[in-house]
């Protein structure tokens, strides 16, 4: 499987966060890969999605936060279910995944938002995400 279908596994489970409290995203996991399994998701690429939602999970407050500070008159509560997951998941890759490069990281959420997202959200995303890569790197 890809590194784009892999994130966009990943982006499915993070949407679930949304939808329910701490102590049922463990549950939610299990049905995903339930559902998945059936598609033929492989053990390991179970493991490498599983892997980064839990250490997406971990940092959740910090993404928020970060997110919230970046996205001028839209906190994340106000913020679409979709074009939250998209930000959640894009936002731990270009501030604490140092192997997957920021433009890399922008991309993949524009394109995941053009995929699943509102006509506006690949640009609303873009800009927001853009405001996390320091000045030199752009």
């Amino acid at each position: 499987m890809s590194r784009s279908k892999l994130r966009e596994k990943v982006f499915q489970l993070v949407f679930r966060v949304a939808f329910n409290g701490e102590e049922e995203l463990a549950q939610q996991a299990e049905f995903f890969f339930e559902e998945e399994q059936q598609e033929g998701l492989t053990e390991k690429e179970q493991k490498q999605i599983q892997d980064k939602f839990d250490r997406i999970l971990e940092k959740l407050d910090e993404i928020d936060k970060l997110i919230n500070e970046k996205s001028v008159g839209w906190n994340v509560s106000r913020l679409g279910k979709i074009e939250l997951a998209i930000m959640r998941l894009a936002v731990y890759e270009i501030v604490f995944d140092e192997t997957i490069p920021d433009s890399v990281a922008i991309n993949e959420a524009v394109e995941l938002a053009k995929k699943f997202a509102a006509d506006e959200s690949p640009a609303f995303i873009n800009g927001v995400l853009a405001k996390f890569v320091p000045k030199e790197e752009k």
